[in-house]
């Protein structure tokens, strides 16, 4: 399996484990997640690049493999997510780097 493959699989797998557990809570949360990212006054894009940004200066290395695969899907280009990438090294630092690597490495596969 590749990269994404890996990623996209696990993710599924244990959303749907944890969604089995009927737990309210986390039902809202994820149905917050999914509705703050639906188009609104800012286009679905731009707000999967905002999470992009932050997720990369949180250093979620998940959050940002999900980002970018939703960037990819809603036909974010190369130079856009260089931009991204560029601010969230900026706002985070030196220390935002190693996610950074595995962010490039993640769109590389995302565009093969």
């Amino acid at each position: 399996m590749s990269l994404v493959e890996d990623f996209n699989s696990y993710r599924t797998k244990m959303n749907d484990r944890i969604m089995s557990s009927d737990n309210l809570i986390i039902k809202r949360l994820f149905n917050l997640d999914t509705n703050c990212y639906s188009e609104g006054q800012l286009n679905e894009a731009t707000k999967e690049m905002l999470g992009l940004a932050c997720s990369m200066v949180l250093r979620c290395d998940d959050c940002v493999k999900y980002h970018l695969g939703k960037c990819k899907e809603l036909g974010v280009t190369e130079p856009q997510i260089q931009e991204v990438f560029s601010i969230a090294t900026l706002i985070g630092g030196s220390i935002v780097i190693p996610h950074l690597r595995r962010a490039v490495e993640y769109w590389d596969e995302l565009s093969k």
